[in-house]
């Protein structure tokens, strides 16, 4: 905050008062753990959040405030995870119906007057259209979202199948925004790569929305797109002797993988090609915001977790430790050298890292199979690094906490949920009870880890 006109003597502490104004969304998650930078970043997301949501989500409290649609979609996930902003959502999922043009196309800012379907749009964009029904069913249980709007989504995959090229793939929008270095090296990962998995997985959620509704011929529909795209991603944009996708870079490689654009057997290849494009980066994240919002879930879930964090906390550029090293208080619109000049210090969109830290690194995660808001996974990431981890989620039917700590050579779990609430303790990395159990069913209780 700027405040001219008064000088340094009137510069007091009671001289100014300030209101924090969003819409009203009450906390509903929370994480925390023994890294301090961590919970900086974790707060500094939600800080982001709060601040860029009056009414829907904004791309910056401070310049345009405008509702770019990519940065919504990005960030539906983990804003959802600790923030009850479902009631907000739907009802700008009324504007985005109202902003769709008569082919399905949809502008990159919704609300707009009319401008952004020739710029500043495209798949990566325009997911929203489907991310904001999906991550709403998946953590409230809200069908009526998703019956309010399978005429738009609908609209949308025939607009798409129309502008497939002759091998069934798509570049027609803005691709992975943001990567570091990009005026100079350009954007790694290719449009092809990027629009074309957009579309594929837009697809295959749609599918899921229109048999929870009970939709058979929307979800026939969608599905057969969904088969097709990545049938023609495999064909033409993946490598599959070497598992390497086109672009070789961070991007590519992460969304081939959390994308499920691989088989499983397929998948630890994959893999091991993207941490060495990362180790040849010095362990730095060179990914735009499409990457960034994959790339440590994928790190995570094949035992890289403490990679991700020393990417996500090192303190050069760029990393997110660099934004909490020099003292900010939400995340930047880019990483910036330092010394360099910032166009926004307040963006939300990088904001992912805060659902790794919830379902990741402690562990917690509602509705894993996007059937239930009953079922849970219980599955901790135990990084080298921390003495613990902790995080708590608001279901419908009460509080939902994961709790681990480092005791001696062993690690105590404990795991608090409602009767109604079903699901399994999954460990990983080598991990299990005393008794040797790798999983078991989900109840409340604590237990003691070793390896």
């Amino acid at each position: 905050m700027l405040v001219e006109g008064i000088t340094l003597e009137q510069a007091t502490d009671d001289l100014l008062t300030y209101l924090m104004m969003s819409s009203e969304m009450a906390e509903r998650g929370g994480f925390c753990c023994s890294d301090e930078t961590l919970n900086c970043l974790f707060d500094m997301t939600r800080r982001s959040d709060r601040s860029n949501f009056v009414f829907f989500p904004t791309d910056c409290p401070h310049r345009e405030k405008n509702g770019w649609t990519a940065d919504a979609a990005l960030s539906a996930e983990h804003m959802l995870l600790h923030l009850d902003a479902s009631e907000s959502l739907k009802e700008w999922m009324r504007g985005i119906a109202k902003a769709q043009r008569a082919d399905g196309a949809l502008p990159g800012i919704i609300p707009t007057a009319g401008w952004g379907f020739d710029w500043g749009n495209g798949p990566a964009w325009d997911c929203v259209c489907v991310y904001l029904p999906y991550y709403c069913y998946k953590y409230d249980g809200d069908t009526q979202i998703i019956k309010e709007n399978r005429t738009l989504i609908k609209q949308y995959l025939t607009y798409v199948d129309g502008h497939l090229d002759e091998n069934g793939l798509l570049a027609i929008g803005l691709g992975d925004w943001c990567q570091p270095d990009h005026e100079e090296r350009g954007i790694l990962a290719p449009l092809v790569l990027t629009d074309s998995a957009m579309v594929w997985d837009i697809a295959r959620k749609a599918a899921h929305l229109f048999r929870v509704v009970g939709d058979a011929d929307g979800a026939a529909y969608a599905q057969e797109l969904a088969q097709r795209m990545r049938h023609a991603i495999r064909t033409h944009l993946i490598d599959l002797d070497t598992m390497i996708a086109v672009g070789e870079c961070q991007t590519s490689q992460a969304l081939i993988v959390d994308m499920d654009l691989l088989d499983e057997a397929e998948k630890p290849k994959a893999v091991e090609k993207l941490v060495e494009y990362i180790h040849n980066q010095d362990d730095h994240l060179y990914c735009g915001v499409i990457g960034a919002r994959h790339i440590f879930h994928v790190l995570a879930a094949y035992g890289y977790v403490d990679l991700a964090l020393i990417m996500i906390t090192r303190t050069d550029y760029p990393a997110y430790g660099m934004w909490v090293a020099e003292g900010a208080t939400t995340l930047a619109e880019e990483f910036i050298p330092s010394g360099g000049e910032h166009t926004s210090r307040n963006h939300h969109f990088w904001g992912d890292i805060a659902s790794l830290f919830m379902q990741e690194l402690a562990g917690l995660r509602p509705n894993p199979l996007v059937r239930s808001v009953r079922e849970y996974a219980i599955q901790p990431r135990f990084a080298e690094n921390l003495q613990h981890a902790a995080a708590w989620f608001l279901s419908p039917f009460g509080k939902v906490s994961v709790n681990w700590h480092r005791e001696d050579e062993a690690v105590v779990l404990t795991v608090c949920a409602p009767e109604e609430i079903s699901g399994v303790i999954c460990l990983s990395d080598g991990y299990h009870t005393t008794d040797g159990a790798q999983s078991w069913q989900l109840s409340s209780g604590t237990y003691r880890l070793v390896r």
